[in-house]
């Protein structure tokens, strides 16, 4: 589903990622971890089409097709879905109104299956976005991105600011999204989230390259390994 090669990226104050290589096959949720700063939204954003971050070198494929110069909204157009950190949703508009906004009738996903998975959503859905709370304002974010029916769904931080509660229920989304067959590429802060639900994991490292990758299991069962590249 993607395949990025030997990506390196970067702002006008130098670069952030060199040579990173990953793949996310179909109906796989790969966990990309590391510290504040290693580059784990520049590489989201990289794959998404945003610029910034500026490509200086590598590709970015989905389903095959090189995707590395298009912008955003062709990007999108393939199948490819961010799930923004920090929510960004229209906080002027209804809840309703930011999911219908962005829905695209080329698959499966429609406001209401949408609303089965977040019926919390249902109950808000005339409200203005900006009052909601922000475990609500994520489960919008997360719900607007599937509208547009993604091959592949990027969701940068998806649990920053939750209480538990509400991290408890994103986590079961996940895995409900991931036995529906959904290929999810989440970059995370929260490491036990993370180990929960993926299949495959990925760290970046200080140098901006992958600094180990494998399962899940390897990594959960390795303390050492965590204290090392993620500082637990």
């Amino acid at each position: 589903m993607l395949e990025v090669r030997e990506v390196s990226a970067g702002y006008a104050t130098g670069t952030v990622l060199r040579g990173i290589s990953l793949r996310v096959a179909e109906g796989e949720l790969l966990a990309l971890l590391g510290r504040n700063g290693m580059g784990k939204t520049t590489l989201l954003r990289a794959i998404a089409g945003l610029r910034p971050p500026r490509l200086t070198g590598g590709s970015v494929l989905v389903a095959g097709e090189d995707v590395s110069a298009l912008p955003s909204y062709r990007v999108a157009r393939r199948g490819v879905s961010l799930v923004p950190q920090g929510r960004r949703v229209f906080g002027s508009l209804t809840v309703e109104e930011n999911l219908l906004i962005v829905a695209r009738p080329t698959g499966d996903w429609d406001l209401e299956r949408v609303y089965e998975l977040f019926p919390r959503l249902v109950e808000r859905r005339r409200q203005a976005s900006w009052t909601l709370s922000g475990g609500e304002q994520q489960m919008l974010a997360i719900g607007r991105s599937l509208l547009t029916n993604p091959r592949l769904l990027l969701m940068d931080e998806p649990s920053e600011g939750l209480a538990p509660t509400v991290i408890d229920l994103i986590l079961d989304r996940l895995r409900q999204l991931k036995a529906q067959g959904q290929a999810v590429l989440l970059a995370e802060q929260n490491v036990d989230l993370a180990l929960a639900v993926a299949d495959r994991v990925c760290v970046l490292g200080e140098a901006g390259a992958i600094a180990w990758s494998g399962p899940r299991a390897t990594l959960r069962d390795d303390p050492a390994v965590l204290a090392e590249l993620v500082g637990l």
